[in-house]
């Protein structure tokens, strides 16, 4: 019979330095620098890229394509690997033995899958969100004597952005999550310190129902965060928030 051991969260870890629950937190600290980093490195991307695929024909909208729909087919796994252990050696052997010997080049690794990964979910979003505006807008800007770039800038991007809203803070609970796939590559970010606790003390529901907890509140914390940032966002007229 299962033997449960709460109190194990507050006993110093194997470590000797932390409780469990104090190295459970150390790896959420790196959950989010990995999460945030690569969230910043996504949404500007991805922006970029999904206003490049909504051009008609031309070498920006196909390699916008194919940047899509490489870093989209391709699993999130298999692409961590790819960065950790491939990309470095894609470098000139002085560059790459450097990289390799960098103790935090796990972590770089991790952010830079997670970007481009995500960034290829967000161009598509981005992409959607600029083709619902209605064509009556950007003809309006045009007619006003406004450039191409400058309609993007002032008129299809921050409508665009608005209605998608919903879908980026599905984007951003999924950059938080998808950071436990670092473990794979010895970032110790929640999942990491969960499964080190978990075979440490054996005690196995209680290392992941707190690591269960921990997530749920920070995504909880996200959810609220950017309902806050859509209300503020919010235009009226534009229908973009149902009346609540």
């Amino acid at each position: 019979m299962y033997q449960w051991n709460w109190p194990i969260l507050w006993a110093t870890s194997s470590d000797g330095v932390y409780s469990y629950l104090g190295t459970l937190f150390l790896g959420l600290k790196w959950t989010l620098v990995v999460g945030l980093s690569a969230w910043v490195v996504a949404l500007l991307t991805g922006a970029v890229v999904g206003v490049a695929r909504t051009f008609t024909g031309g070498v920006f909208a196909r390699l916008a394509d194919a940047y899509v729909e490489f870093f989209r087919s391709i699993p999130l796994i298999v692409q961590m690997f790819l960065w950790f252990y491939v990309a470095p050696d894609l470098l000139p052997e002085s560059a790459a033995s450097a990289v390799k010997a960098w103790d935090k080049y796990n972590v770089v690794a991790a952010i830079l899958c997670l970007s481009f990964y995500t960034s290829a979910r967000v161009a598509e979003q981005v992409r959607a969100g600029i083709q619902a505006i209605p064509t009556g807008q950007s003809h309006a800007a045009r007619a006003l004597g406004l450039t191409t770039s400058e309609v993007y800038r002032y008129v299809l991007l921050p409508v665009g952005l608005r209605k998608i809203l919903p879908a980026l803070t599905n984007e951003f609970l999924n950059i938080i999550k998808n950071t436990s796939v670092a473990f794979t590559i010895a970032v110790v970010e929640l999942m990491a310190a969960t499964r080190s606790m978990q075979e440490t003390t054996f005690q196995i529901f209680e290392a992941f129902t707190a690591a269960t907890l921990i997530y749920l509140a920070v995504n909880l914390l996200v959810v609220r965060l950017m309902a806050f940032i859509e209300r503020k966002l919010d235009v009226p007229g534009l229908g973009i928030r149902q009346s609540r």
